[in-house]
């Protein structure tokens, strides 16, 4: 995989230099960075594909890589010239492309304005990775095709499943080491740091605790920032791409037993007015099922970074339980 990314890049970068890109049809724009030599993508095959997602200013909308979730799915028929099936037909498997699709050509053909993100551009950009294409044979049944391309993915999922529960610890490991953390480790196996240990007030059952906190995967982004997928804090948020205008950002409030293990756990640790980062291991988090939207594969390490801003006691008229406000990545499934 990062090798892919290495390859991707490197191809970008030259791209930048030359921009030297082939027009296709309805206002396409493309280039091959590297071929594989294969035979080009056809309706009805089935392909695997990492692909980078940007505005025309260069801002990334979303990567698989970061993800770490390659898009499996049927090459359907083209609806207009220059559409995304009509992209993927100039290419094979193994080939890697940035290509530009016209916005304008998108909205005319879809009746939908162009996205917020690309409001003022002319074109959505992509960085492609063509991963694997299966093809269907001539004379081959439907059914026969639709069987073997389940097995052939389901078996391609297992494997990669096996790949990012093995490679867990090691992912933990380098972290701590890349960052110089001197964490210690509880008995459940969870790792922390208490930067602020706070008051003598910890958190008991019942309290609301009204927290700030910023959740990251352990791999950086393919730009080398921070991989963030969720935060109460708004300048964070927004310095990661991950702002929501609709997101109330301020402390939320939680109760003991409302959130996954290890980040209840983590908070427990500190007092109010207490920080603490923690390495959540996926056990301990989202397990292997992970958590999708929020970008979380299974088998994924967890870093939080935690304050307690503020312990409040139950009343008569409150409840026991408060969710959080907004569907943070630590909700308990």
């Amino acid at each position: 995989m990062k090798k892919g990314i290495v390859i991707l890049f490197a191809a970008t970068l030259g791209l930048a230099a030359c921009n030297n890109y082939k027009k296709g049809p309805g206002g396409l724009m493309y280039q091959i960075h590297k071929s594989g030599g294969n035979e080009k993508i056809k309706e009805g095959d089935i392909v695997k594909i990492n692909f980078i997602q940007k505005t025309e200013k260069d801002s990334t909308i979303v990567s698989t890589f970061d993800l770490g979730q390659p898009q499996v799915f049927p090459v359907g028929k083209k609806a207009y010239d220059g559409d995304m099936n009509d992209v993927l037909y100039l290419f094979g498997e193994g080939d890697s492309a940035t290509f530009k699709l016209n916005l304008d050509t998108m909205a005319k053909h879809s009746g939908q304005p162009k996205p917020p993100a690309n409001a003022k551009d002319t074109y959505m950009v992509f960085t492609v990775k063509i991963e694997k294409v299966l093809k269907k044979a001539a004379g081959e049944a439907d059914t026969t095709f639709q069987k073997k391309a389940q097995e052939f993915f389901q078996k391609d999922y297992q494997a990669t499943i096996a790949k990012l529960k093995d490679s867990e610890a090691g992912k933990i490991k380098k972290f701590v080491a890349d960052n110089n953390l001197k964490t210690q480790t509880t008995a459940s196996g969870l790792q922390y740091v208490i930067n602020a240990q706070g008051s003598a007030q910890k958190p008991v059952a019942g309290d609301t605790i009204m927290l700030n906190y910023t959740g990251k995967l352990l791999n950086k982004k393919a730009d080398g920032k921070d991989n963030i997928f969720d935060t109460s804090v708004e300048s964070i948020a927004k310095a990661a791409g991950k702002y929501n205008a609709m997101a109330k950002y301020a402390p939320r409030p939680f109760t003991i037993g409302a959130a996954i293990p290890g980040f209840d756990e983590a908070y427990q640790l500190i007092g109010k007015g207490g920080k603490i980062t923690v390495i959540i291991p996926s056990a301990l988090g989202y397990g292997e099922g992970g958590q999708p939207q929020a970008g979380i594969t299974p088998f994924s390490p967890l870093c939080f970074d935690i304050e307690i801003v503020d312990i409040k006691k139950p009343t008569a008229q409150a409840g026991a339980t408060i969710a959080p406000i907004t569907p943070a990545a630590p909700v308990k499934k």
